[in-house]
């Protein structure tokens, strides 16, 4: 999605869970509703724990990708 704008990005990498959601919970509360959240992590198990943190949150996932044994989210702050 080209037309996304990051507001701000996480290095989660080297984070075992559930660091990699808290610190996720903590950068949300920085960026404004409407905007976006770029996370990167390596721990195997984020893929499932984001995809359960943003539908118990409300928030949306909006896309995730993998390159090598780095894991890219972008999540958009809905509240």
């Amino acid at each position: 999605m080209s037309d996304i704008k990051i507001a701000n990005t996480l290095d989660a990498r080297n984070m075992s869970c559930p660091l990699p959601i808290l610190k996720t919970k903590k950068a949300m509360m920085a960026i404004g509703i409407g905007e976006y959240l770029e996370i990167l992590a390596t721990d195997p198990g984020s893929e499932a724990d984001f995809q359960a943190w943003t539908r118990s949150t409300g928030n949306e996932l909006i896309e995730h990708s993998v390159d090598g044994s780095v894991y890219r989210y972008i999540i958009k702050r809905n509240k």
